[in-house]
């Protein structure tokens, strides 16, 4: 299997990078997905003189590990890590190398101090946004820890294995044999997991903020860097950085962006709040809201932050349909991304429930990959666009249901069907099919918020043209506020001027 030119391009100027010498063990069988596997590894090699190449025996054929000579790390990978996984591959072969890893030395220091053995296996498929992050952060553990290893498993190369444990989401995380968890996890989740956490007692310490911003998607990362560079006093907390844009695949209406991916931008926005004096605390849930002297913010873990001004930025999440079934069957054939999961249903027969945008656009996707898609939406006509669908209709392998409730998704273990009630006779019908893929818009994350501040009836927080809410001093912004368009740069520019609020604010007051 040749790389492109320009991802040989792109690895060159990465291998350059390499701190030591390093060894690719290869365990190779004479199959298809074992042959292209030895081919990049042999790519690889030829192109930095401080890799070498062995044949051996591992725990999976096909794999290969990237180790230091004479020392096993535990970082190995079964199957062929392109796609969304290259840059996973890169990283290791530097981090490996030598290479300091880009984290703070806070988490490293978690991460040397572990002294129990664990032993990670990530399934994922190549076309997961999500599943990197996840195989970075447990390749980085293997690579600090000796105590630790990780396999990331290309589901796509091991259908038999994935089959047998039931995996029906991406990634999907094993830890000596058990299932530890599944869906886009950061390194500090992980080690909170373990119950490796930072000291929470020196956030009740910390001198109160002059902006306080409480969410770190678009809208937060925007409001945070505007405050910053007025040279004022600016904290963000939020519990992981970049919000839904995280769940989001192609952008193509950022401006001046003609192209890019959500985990990118994330990660582009995290790396600009960090070029300014900004407290960045991740991992923090907010609980509660109180006006005293100063606005007081309550955390989940019990810390209680202060500052002169608060700018809300919690941003939404996917919406439940609230079905019987939709709880129980979550990650058992149950899903909310097209993108991650799509490839795990192969062949089989899926919905798509919602009829917007997303739904359609999820149905059009899965058509590419699965046998057979059922779309429902509720009412008597589909809300997307009219380009999307003509799209839908023309595919052969696609059912729409319109005027229909979704009643209950079944199954036993997993998802076998879905039942649904045509809306003019009342008649209740069942579909069997393997998967259901939700997509009926978003809610904000305000439930927290009680009646402290105020909201519509959708749980919107209210504001006015300077981003100020019912409380005097916290404004709001992005897709948590009742902005009548939910995009990516409009979050960005009401976090902008829920921030000049706020600065204002505090000029007059």
């Amino acid at each position: 299997m040749a790389l492109d030119n320009e991802i040989k391009t792109q690895l060159e100027q990465y291998l350059q990078l390499m701190e030591g010498d390093i060894v690719l063990k290869v365990s190779a069988g004479s199959d298809d997905v074992s042959q292209e596997m030895t081919d990049l590894v042999n790519e690889i090699a030829s192109m930095s003189s401080r890799i070498t190449v062995e044949q051996t025996e591992l725990n999976r054929t096909p794999s290969f590990s990237v180790n230091r000579p004479g020392e096993d790390t535990g970082v190995t990978f079964a199957g062929i890590p392109l796609g969304h996984e290259f840059t996973s591959l890169v990283l290791a072969l530097l981090q490996v190398s030598g290479r300091a890893p880009k984290v703070d030395q806070s988490v490293i220091d978690q991460i040397k101090n572990i002294r129990s053995e664990y032993h990670f296996e990530t399934y994922v498929s190549l076309s997961c946004h999500n599943c990197p992050d996840v195989v970075q952060a447990l390749n980085l553990m293997s690579v600090l820890n000796p105590g630790i290893t990780h396999t990331m498993i290309d589901g796509a190369a091991y259908k038999e294995e994935v089959e047998s444990k039931n995996v029906m989401a991406v990634p999907t995380v094993f830890m000596n044999g058990e299932t530890f968890g599944s869906g886009r996890m950061t390194i500090e989740e992980i080690l909170a997991k373990l119950g490796s956490t930072a000291d929470v007692s020196e956030l009740d310490n910390k001198e109160p903020f002059d902006v306080l911003v409480v969410g770190g998607g678009p809208a937060g990362a925007s409001a945070a860097i505007y405050a910053a560079r007025k040279g004022i006093r600016t904290g963000i907390v939020a519990e992981r950085f970049g919000g839904q844009i995280l769940d989001t695949l192609g952008i193509e209406n950022f401006i001046s962006v003609k192209q890019t991916e959500g985990p990118k931008l994330a990660a582009s926005l995290e790396e600009h709040v960090k070029e300014y004096n900004i407290d960045v605390m991740k991992l923090q849930r907010a609980k509660r809201l109180e006006r005293k002297d100063l606005i007081e913010l309550e955390l989940e873990s019990g810390a209680v932050l202060k500052s002169k001004t608060v700018i809300l930025s919690t941003g939404a999440r996917w919406r439940n349909i609230g079905v019987p079934g939709e709880i129980e069957f979550k990650n058992k054939g149950v899903a909310y991304c097209p993108h991650c999961d799509g490839p795990l249903f192969v062949g089989k027969d899926v919905a798509v429930v919602g009829g917007g945008n997303s739904g359609v656009e999820a149905a059009i996707d899965l058509a590419g990959i699965v046998k057979h898609v059922t779309v429902l939406e509720y009412n008597a006509e589909l809300k997307a666009d009219e380009v999307l669908q003509q799209r839908l209709y023309s595919l052969p392998n696609v059912t729409v249901l319109k005027n229909v409730q979704t009643k209950e998704i079944t199954g036993d273990d997993k998802v076998n069907g879905i039942a649904y009630v045509e809306r003019e006779t009342g008649e209740t019908k069942h579909v069997e099919l393997q998967g259901v893929f939700v997509q009926i818009g978003l809610v904000p994350n305000t439930d927290w918020l009680g009646e402290s501040i105020e909201r519509t009836r959708m749980g919107e927080i209210v504001v006015d043209q300077h981003g100020a809410t019912s409380m005097p001093g916290v404004f709001a912004a992005g897709d948590c506020t009742n902005s009548p368009y939910k995009q990516i740069i409009i979050s960005m520019g009401s976090g902008a001027t829920a921030s000049l609020g706020a600065f204002d604010y505090l000029i007059r007051n």
